[in-house]
């Protein structure tokens, strides 16, 4: 099959390049210098000019807190670049794989959301992803849209990178302890795309929503203690002492949602996919961190 992949320098974007890299897919990687999601006829003429079988949306406005102040940004990116993208799918015929988020509930539930629940986005961010993906359905493309939450791995910027960059250089670090969510390895998210691809090839998944997220419910606080569990086996300096707080103890700019887990039981209805246990992606994300410095000591 023929694939572009949009936003291929970002998190999920590098993991997809490292999962597609062992298949026999003709792949093209378009960071946002190539394909500008935001300009709308070079994104077309991509589109028309490579004719992908399957379009991977990987790019998106993720600045949670930064969005509450710039609306139109997080709109043009998240909505209108994704209503673009979407009806230049449907006329080209490319199938489109876009990557939603968890923002797009209110966190009020007491069991995880599956695809059939009221959205109810509480911060800019949200609103603006959930525009996307009513944009994707009313587009007339083929699709499947991924909803996902709490993405982290060896690269970019996210709360694992975070943790050992504090636990490093700080004695002691205070958690938030009373938001819950499940805690995703964008590789384990490259690795149901490259499932998912014969299904599409073969027409044999539906256009819908689909829910997908790791498989350990847990607060940051947790995700953090299992961070530092992971590296202190590794060497990695960690911090003496953490403590859990309250969410009104480090207010944000946006409203997090205090309970995000997602239920993944329909996309895993189509493969044979296993998420592995949080503690094995950890220790999967620090192992490939390790290589990646070794890499570069011996480019030295």
């Amino acid at each position: 099959m023929k694939i572009l992949v949009l936003g291929s320098q970002g998190q999920l974007g590098r993991c997809l390049q490292d999962q597609l890299s062992a298949t026999d897919h003709e792949v093209t990687y378009h960071c946002r210098a190539d394909t500008d999601i935001t300009n709308f006829s070079e994104t077309s003429n991509t589109l028309f000019d490579l004719r992908p079988d399957v379009v991977i949306n990987a790019s998106a406005y993720t600045a949670v807190d930064a969005a509450e102040t710039e609306q139109s940004l997080a709109d043009h990116v998240n909505h209108f670049a994704v209503d673009n993208l979407a009806k230049s799918c449907a006329i080209s015929g490319s199938f489109l794989i876009h990557v939603s988020t968890d923002y797009v509930f209110d966190g009020n539930a007491a069991e995880p959301y599956t695809e059939n629940d009221q959205t109810n986005p509480q911060t800019v961010y949200g609103t603006s992803k959930l525009a996307g993906e009513i944009a994707i359905q009313h587009s007339g493309c083929r699709f499947v849209i991924i909803r996902t939450a709490w993405v982290f791995s060896e690269y970019g910027n996210n709360f694992f990178k975070t943790m050992l960059r504090l636990g490093a250089e700080k004695e002691s670090l205070s958690i938030v302890g009373d938001q819950i969510g499940c805690p995703t390895y964008a590789q384990d998210i490259g690795r149901l795309i490259v499932e998912l691809l014969p299904k599409i090839e073969g027409h044999n998944i539906q256009s819908e929503v689909y829910h997908f997220c790791g498989d350990t419910p847990c607060s940051w606080y947790q995700f953090a203690e299992e961070i530092f569990s992971q590296a202190k086996q590794l060497g990695y300096r960690i911090p003496k002492h953490i403590r859990s707080i309250a969410t009104e103890d480090y207010p944000t700019p946006a409203k997090r949602p205090p309970y995000s887990v997602l239920n993944c039981t329909k996309i895993l209805s189509y493969t044979n996919f296993g998420i592995p246990p949080l503690e094995t992606a950890i220790k999967r994300s620090l192992q490939r961190i390790c290589a990646i410095q070794d890499d570069l000591k011996m480019s030295d």
